[in-house]
């Protein structure tokens, strides 16, 4: 059982609000249709359900408000408009990682698959769907986590009248199964022909509560319509011919100089129109009512809203905050592989880093570590560093946002698991980017100018440390820059603020003549902790301080500091910003 109760969207400036006061009740076992003309809240509705916009108002799903729900992709299927993801990324790579999202087996993907009819189109990517093939995915989406309740947004629009069919025997299935099926439509045929129950929107208020057969019956009845200036007069002598034949006819007068005369035919009105020279702009037999009317008689209290009963307890606040994957890990590496994306920024690297290698060696006086990671002078950070930057600000980009409910975009998700596996699968990456630069050049070296360039410094470890630290530190400033201000710009500019511009203030802070030394400094943690490190601690201590001593880690670290504090402060806190 769904119940919405007082949905209202939140108030806009000179406009009524889109959804006002909707209370209406979708039965499980049943069809429920939303019907509606465009612009009449059917979606704005959807999303109220769904709290995915700001409003008033709750909806109970089998007796408990969404927020409530432990896993709510097991509980509501939605699909929302079209698949939402990356266009290069396959079907089964998108079901897959909307599976570590529901917490649901990854053999469920192929699963959905073959029930929808794209068993054979798996490898398909998302921009090469046809629109058909678009919407089969997007209902194996809502169907992952084998949900009672599914929630479609003009499920029909666009699709070719078989694909409209399959659709239509899917839903009804669900429903013969004791699922709850609620869909918006705009054709008031298409409600007739697929729901048991239709509910009516005008303007975002309640209009009509029927069942499928009491809205045929009154809504889908033969009529003519007519377009004329003289309404009344028409009206007038129309009811009095038929009183005098003694016959049943009924005239609704409509906005806009219109009328609708049921009982009637075309002829018998052009006739009397004539007769009583009542000038007639439209004359035509119409099946199906695209206005909306008023709801008959009978059904005035359910239209003025016999509201549903809502569990004890009373509706808790709204909104809630976004909803994270059950298994984040998973779900972010199905996400960061799941495009070539990463794999293309590695190859501009490597190549950049190379031609860069090489460029910088043939001058003797360039230091080793600086000709390995291939970092010119003119550069502000090395090839490695800036690819790792733009490897975390896409994790927070648009087209990887977490579909909440399945595939409804919603806000993007700020639990602390999904940030950690962010954390983690970035910083994996960096170090191996890092890695197979430094590699690459190396060989290069070898190959070009031969094996005695290539010689180790005996402080390699340190440098390795403070090489892989700086990667790192660039992959998060780009991740938590993107997340805090949701766009993935903010964090390639987050990237390049280090050494353009927040690098040179640090170093005009520090600047100046050193009257104390920290040499020594790591006796004094030891003898400070009672703990006995080995010599290559000591020089790992010493090169970490180094390393922050300089005004690029400097830099790095305040960034990092400035930007955790942001996003706990914009996207942890218990209620989502909007």
């Amino acid at each position: 059982m769904l119940q919405a109760i007082g949905l209202t969207s939140a108030h806009r400036r000179d406009l009524p609000p889109a959804v006002d006061d909707l209370t209406f009740e979708a039965r499980p076992g049943q069809v429920t249709a939303l019907l509606g003309a465009d612009g009449s809240g059917k979606s704005s509705a959807l999303r109220l359900m769904l709290e995915l916009e700001p409003g008033r108002g709750i909806t109970y799903f089998r007796g408990n408000p969404l927020h409530r729900i432990a896993h709510p992709a097991r509980e509501v299927g939605v699909l929302l408009g079209d698949v939402p993801g990356h266009p290069a990324r396959t079907a089964r790579g998108q079901l897959r990682m909307l599976c570590a999202a529901a917490g649901v087996p990854v053999a469920r993907a192929d699963e959905m698959l073959d029930v929808v009819g794209l068993a054979g189109l798996g490898a398909q990517q998302l921009g090469a769907l046809s629109r058909g093939m678009d919407r089969r995915l997007g209902l194996a989406s809502a169907l992952l986590g084998d949900p009672q309740t599914l929630i479609l947004d003009e499920p029909g629009k666009g699709l070719a009248p078989r694909e409209t069919g399959w659709l239509y025997t899917l839903l009804r299935e669900h429903a013969e199964h004791g699922g709850t099926v609620l869909c918006t439509t705009s054709d008031p045929r298409e409600a007739a022909r697929l729901a048991d129950h239709v509910v009516t929107l005008d303007a975002g208020r309640l209009v009509g509560d029927q069942d499928a057969r009491e809205f045929s019956r009154t809504r889908l009845r033969p009529r003519v319509a007519v377009r004329t200036p003289h309404t009344a007069r028409l009206a007038a002598v129309v009811q009095r011919e038929a009183r005098a034949a003694q016959r049943s006819v009924e005239v609704v007068t409509e906005a806009g100089n219109r009328l609708s005369v049921y009982g009637s035919s075309c002829a018998e009105i052009g006739e009397t129109a004539f007769r009583h020279g009542v000038l007639v702009h439209r004359l035509t037999d119409e099946i199906g009512d695209t206005g909306l009317a008023p709801p008959p008689a009978g059904d005035t209290e359910a239209a003025a809203g016999a509201r549903p009963t809502p569990p004890a307890g009373g509706p808790p606040p709204l909104p809630r905050p976004a909803t994270s994957p059950v298994r984040p890990l998973r779900y972010e590496l199905l996400r960061f592989l799941g495009v070539r994306t990463p794999a293309v920024i590695l190859a501009v690297v490597l190549l950049v880093s190379l031609a860069c290698c090489i460029l910088l060696a043939r001058s003797r006086t360039m230091p080793l570590p600086v000709v390995l990671a291939a970092w010119p002078p003119f550069f502000p950070l090395p090839p490695a560093a800036f690819g790792a930057g733009l490897i975390g600000a896409l994790s927070f980009g648009e087209e990887f946002r977490h579909p909440a409910l399945a595939t409804a975009r919603g806000t993007v998700p700020r639990r602390l698991g999904l940030l950690m596996a962010k954390l983690t699968v970035t910083a994996t990456a960096a170090l191996l980017l890092a890695l197979v630069v430094v590699v690459a050049d190396a060989q290069a070296l070898r190959v070009v100018y031969g094996s005695d360039v290539t010689d180790l410094p005996r402080n390699w470890p340190a440098l390795a440390a403070g090489w892989g630290g700086l990667s790192v530190g660039c992959a998060w400033a780009g991740l938590l820059a993107a997340g805090v201000f949701r766009v993935t710009a903010a964090g390639v500019a987050a990237v390049l603020a280090v050494p353009i511009i927040i690098a040179p203030l640090v170093q005009k802070a520090i600047i100046g003549p050193s009257v104390r030394s920290i040499a020594g400094i790591s006796g004094r943690l030891r003898e400070l902790t009672w703990v006995r490190l080995p010599r290559q601690a000591d020089d790992l201590v010493m090169a970490g301080v180094r390393v922050l001593a300089q005004p690029v880690g400097a830099a790095l670290v305040l960034s990092l500091s400035v930007l955790i504090c942001a996003y706990m402060v914009t996207g942890l806190r218990r209620r989502a910003p909007w």
